[in-house]
């Protein structure tokens, strides 16, 4: 029960006519003799006891303790049960038009033995045009929701029919497809071929865009046949594909067998436009050719690794259900979701308050997924909670140094039903941070309630977001800057720097970008720093791979992701150690990096600058996902088809010319404050 501003007054109220009543009694009670005073003290607390027990019932909460300093009353509420109770079996909660197959599905977790490395074009890849179902055979399709009205267990009360559109007793082979699972998403599917099919995936509940997650299962196949699947409703202009990203495939034979799990698998991929003549918008296509390794198997594709509301369940009852752990996180539920699904906000620090033996401890807030089609942020989180609940010496410092808020999954309807972005409401939570409408967005208008709050107890030294990215290859950052002292600006970009080199073979500084956008107002990185956080990060980590290093070419596993988890925890170590060591190092790095992209971009003989940081971020800044760091190594060399014509703006731009300052001496002054910052403690 949360007490509300009139139950407060109510409150005070009662308790004020009671203490008046009581010390009143004492006050008559001071006249009587010597003999009479035991039998009065008496009576007086019998009726301090009765008059406790009527204004808790009078309230209506168990929650209201009231304990004494001497004779003065203090109120408090009870504390919450340490442990959330979990269900014995997972039961989310759906949409209740959703349609919900009864299966458990469930994914062993298996790494491969070597780094999977992108595919290899061979420039013959073939682009089909899209055929649909006119001339094609149906042989899956599913409903869409048309508008969120109420959620229930398992989804829709009624029977859940067939959808499978053709007799399963034919003799030509067809593939069975379904999706009606947690985060499973397949709208239709269209055999065009004996072995070739048109997949068609489902929007957002309650929208008409974000096609990108797909998840899905097959049955009925046969071994050592090629099919070709082509999903034709995609909505974005570039993706990952085309520099070498596969899909994943997961066979139960497989996994049971011989404990393989999830593994990159496809040739002839190819991401490119659908010219359909009936197309009213932009859409693209995504296609690719496999073999499954099973006959008559049980198999399913995925965009990226799943991660499902029911597996956080396991682990965190998992987590909490030791005592150890148990002993420092406290697992709490921020709120529900619209459909009246947890959101879970763990609090992790060593045991006692929040000061310690050095003053009061510092809080770091770490959220992930508000995105559900964004799996790898899910994988990042669960390697972070590992390390951080772990029984290491390095785990150890960090709770006894700082405050931990988790809040694992931000967006659990989302996950559930398998859309990309958005929650029910159709809407991305992560552009509604500043938000006043509180029963709309739950998650985020509580996790900044949560923050606000916290902000008045101690300082919050950290704030990240974790997310997923479909456009650029590695890990990297979005942090936040301002146009005022950009010797200052420097330090909001040192946790990225060392980020970069404990992790130099999978996260990517150059990738970060610092911009303050206001399109980006409303999401949580840049709420949080208008809140005053100043180290305030949405850490983006690729769907595909890594181009860094020893790992260049290669897809992400679950373990790499995870090891980011790891890598942040670690980073956080070095950003908070008492010897400055490794902060001036990096603010030696940046300055010196600052001024090297100052002579590249803005030239050497200027006149007049009214220069800054945030000068050095190009328009497209930012975490819109437009930016791509390009093809990866082994497409570098390859000659392009045809050369790509420039759009009106960038012709425009070349007809301006580039922007000439008149000045660097403003850039170099701002250089050299910055070295003579370099002695100073940044936190």
């Amino acid at each position: 029960m949360r007490w509300t501003i009139l139950g407060q007054s109510m409150a005070t109220s009662l308790i004020k006519t009671w203490w008046n009543s009581y010390q009143m009694e004492r006050l008559h009670s001071s006249d009587s003799n010597t003999e009479e005073e035991d039998e009065v003290e008496e009576m007086a607390e019998s009726r301090k006891c009765k008059n406790v027990l009527d204004l808790s019932q009078t309230l209506r909460t168990r929650q209201l303790i009231i304990n004494f300093d001497g004779n003065r009353p203090i109120l408090s509420l009870r504390a919450p049960l340490d442990i959330v109770n979990f269900p014995s079996i997972p039961c989310p909660r759906w949409p209740a038009e959703c349609e919900v197959i009864s299966d458990t599905i469930h994914h062993i977790e298996w790494h491969p033995p070597q780094p999977e490395p992108f595919y290899q074009f061979t420039s013959s890849e073939r682009m089909p045009l899209p055929i649909g179902d006119v001339k094609g055979k149906v042989v899956y399709s599913v409903d869409r929701a048309s508008v969120f009205t109420c959620s229930r267990v398992g989804g829709s009360p009624e029977p859940i029919r067939n959808a499978t559109c053709f007799d399963i007793n034919e003799p030509e082979v067809v593939l069975e497809f379904e999706s009606r699972f947690e985060s499973g998403n397949l709208q239709k599917a269209v055999q065009v071929g004996p072995y070739d099919y048109e997949l068609t995936l489902r929007t957002d509940l309650y929208t008409e865009k974000h096609t990108q997650w797909f998840y899905f299962r097959v049955q009925n196949m046969k071994a050592g046949v090629t099919y070709r699947f082509t999903i034709v409703n995609l909505m974005k202009s570039s993706s990952l594909y085309s520099y070498g990203m596969k899909p994943l495939l997961y066979s139960e034979r497989a996994a049971t067998e011989k404990g393989i799990g999830w593994q990159r698998i496809g040739f002839n991929i190819k991401y490119y436009r659908n010219c359909s003549e009936d197309d009213t918008k932009s859409l693209y296509c995504l296609t690719w050719s496999l073999q499954f390794p099973y006959k008559s198997d049980t198999c399913f594709l995925s965009h990226c690794y799943p991660y499902t509301y029911s597996q956080l369940q396991h682990y965190l009852q998992h987590m909490s259900s030791n005592p150890a752990i148990a002993s420092y996180c406290k697992l709490r539920i921020l709120c529900h979701s619209l459909a009246g699904n947890a959101v879970y906000v763990m609090t992790v620090t060593s045991e006692g308050d929040i000061h310690s033996e050095g003053g009061t401890k510092r809080a770091v807030v770490v959220t992930a997924r508000v995105h559900p089609g964004e799996t790898n942020s899910s994988w990042m989180m669960e390697g972070f909670l590992d390390f951080l609940l772990g029984n290491s010496a390095d785990a150890q410092l960090l709770r006894d140094t700082f405050v931990f808020k988790v809040v694992p999954m931000l967006n659990p309807d989302g996950v559930i039903v398998g859309n990309y972005r958005c929650s029910l409401t159709g809407r991305d939570l992560n552009r509604n941070y500043k938000t006043t409408l509180k029963d709309a967005f739950p998650s985020v208008w509580h996790t900044r309630k949560m923050v606000e709050k916290l902000m008045t107890e101690t300082d919050i030294l950290l704030y990240c977001d974790f997310h997923g990215h479909n456009r650029k290859n590695n890990a990297f950052m979005y942090g936040c800057n301002s146009r005022g002292d950009a010797s200052t600006n420097l330090f909001e970009r040192v946790f990225p720097l060392m980020m970069s080199k404990n992790a130099s073979n999978t996260f990517s500084f150059k990738s970060c970008k610092f911009r303050v956008q206001k399109s980006k107002e409303g999401t949580g990185r840049i709420a949080m720093w208008r809140l005053g956080i100043r180290n305030s990060y949405t850490m983006e980590t690729s769907f595909g791979g890594s181009t860094l290093g020893d790992r260049r070419g290669t897809h992400f596993s679950t373990q790499d992701l995870k090891s980011l988890g790891f890598n942040f925890c670690d980073t956080l170590l070095d950003f908070c150690d008492p010897d400055p060591a490794k902060a001036n190092y990096c603010l030696t790095e940046l300055a010196a990096l600052l001024r090297k992209q100052m002579k590249e971009r803005l030239g050497k003989d200027l006149n007049e600058s009214n220069f800054t940081v945030s000068d050095l971020e190009t328009s497209t800044s930012g975490s819109n996902s437009t930016d791509s760091d390009g093809p990866p190594v082994h497409l570098l060399n390859q000659p392009s088809k045809r050369k790509r014509l420039k759009s009106r703006k960038e012709r425009n731009k070349l007809r301006s010319g580039p922007k000439v300052q008149k000045s660097d001496s403003k850039v170099l002054e701002m250089v050299k404050s910055v070295y003579s910052c370099t002695t100073l403690c940044f936190i």
